[in-house]
């Protein structure tokens, strides 16, 4: 069974970093997109960030130039560091992957759990 496995998320003060990591366990054939979406409280789902496995990214204008997605592809992981976070940027974060799970398959997309991003002094 596949699962993505979130972790790293928290209270932080304003101005302060975190690290979210996202891990791909089960059995695939490849993980093409990942990324990270956010629901803050009485809002829907967003973007925050999308990384191909080809490492081109797109980036919500919201987090521009204070959030840098990463991954390692041989450990079928995603990473986000989130600098600068402000009290807006609280949220659950989930994590997303396409994935195909086996060669001939259409490729399927997976979600995490989420884990609670909260920003307040």
């Amino acid at each position: 069974q596949v699962q993505l496995v979130e972790s790293g998320g928290g209270l932080v003060q304003p101005g302060g970093s975190l690290r979210l990591s996202c891990a791909v366990s089960g059995s695939i054939f490849s993980v093409n997109l990942m990324g990270w979406y956010r629901q803050a409280p009485g809002k829907e789902r967003e973007l925050v960030v999308i990384i191909t496995d080809g490492d081109n990214t797109n980036y919500a204008d919201a987090v521009k130039g204070r959030f840098t997605i990463s991954r390692d592809n041989a450990e079928n992981t995603v990473y986000l560091q989130m600098n600068s976070l402000k009290p807006e940027d609280t949220a659950v974060y989930y994590c997303n992957a396409v994935i195909k799970l086996r060669p001939r398959d259409y490729a399927r997309n997976f979600w995490g759990e989420g884990t609670l991003v909260t920003v307040s002094s």
